[in-house]
């Protein structure tokens, strides 16, 4: 599943095309995807100006003057800039055809993603209510991750991957900043330390801007708005790499399950909590 480096470098890729262009055409090929395209979505998206796109964990907006377009690319969605309209192919969803003549093409085999509207005015997209703060951003500290764990039974891993606690960090990057701070994910989220934490929300920051320097991490489908595969997989620690030697210590990683995830780890470089 992208998660939010690969949506941030589909962001970034894209603004550069997207910035300042004029929608002139949304053609929907399929709209029942995780929750429907709204019927009216071309007449919405009709002589809009986009002037800006951002990023709110792991769903890219597109900002007009009458309201936000939201994307999300579920399990395996991409976007692709076409210079030139090519015919839909089995798994293209929805086209958004610009004014210089290229076209913004959502792919989704799965059809786990989304394209809704938010109207200007009327607040935050209820999607978007309730997110905690951005991982890169100075509002995710130590005291705010120490609230979200004080009293938590919860293994530090599944504390981590809540977006009420911060967003985006999925499965491969919690499993990735877990490891460089040398924590195990087993541990419940009140055991930790405040040195911990604060070496845990470092490692998330750090973990996460390599992974967008590198494009993110392609498993299976994703590629950026260009076609590009990301190349984080390269540097990958720990995730999907079970029985393999650990790239610090040379002992095998071990793999087990955690709220249904896979979840990896190197025992002897992410000790369990010592028994009192």
């Amino acid at each position: 599943m992208p998660e939010l480096p690969e949506v941030e470098t589909v962001r970034a890729g894209l603004e550069p095309h997207l910035l300042h262009r004029r929608l002139v055409a949304c053609q929907v090929y399929q709209p029942r995807l995780r929750y429907p395209v709204p019927a009216d979505l071309a007449v919405r998206l009709y002589q809009q100006t986009i002037h800006q796109l951002s990023r709110r964990g792991k769903y890219l907006l597109l900002h007009c003057a009458s309201g936000t377009l939201l994307i999300h690319l579920g399990m395996s969605g991409s976007l692709r800039l076409l210079r030139k309209l090519e015919p839909a192919g089995r798994h293209d969803q929805v086209d958004l055809l610009l004014d210089d003549g290229t076209c913004l093409r959502f792919h989704d085999p799965r059809r786990f993603g989304l394209l809704l509207w938010q109207p200007a005015g009327q607040g935050e997209h209820p999607l978007l209510v309730g997110l905690g703060p951005e991982p890169l951003s100075s509002a995710f500290t130590t005291e705010v991750l120490a609230r979200a764990c004080n009293t938590s039974r919860q293994a530090i891993k599944v504390r981590l991957m809540d977006s009420r606690v911060v967003v985006g960090v999925g499965n491969i990057y919690a499993n990735e900043a877990l490891f460089v701070a040398g924590i195990d994910p087993r541990r419940p989220a009140a055991s930790l330390t405040r040195a911990e934490l604060r070496q845990l929300v470092r490692a998330v920051k750090q973990v996460l801007r390599l992974a967008i320097a590198a494009g993110g991490t392609t498993l299976r489908d994703f590629v950026d708005g260009s076609g590009q595969p990301g190349y984080f997989s390269q540097q990958l620690r720990v995730y999907g790499r079970e029985d393999e030697p650990c790239r610090r210590c040379q002992r095998p990683i071990v793999q087990c399950r955690l709220a249904q995830r896979s979840t990896y780890f190197c025992p002897h470089c992410q000790p369990p909590l010592a028994s009192p």
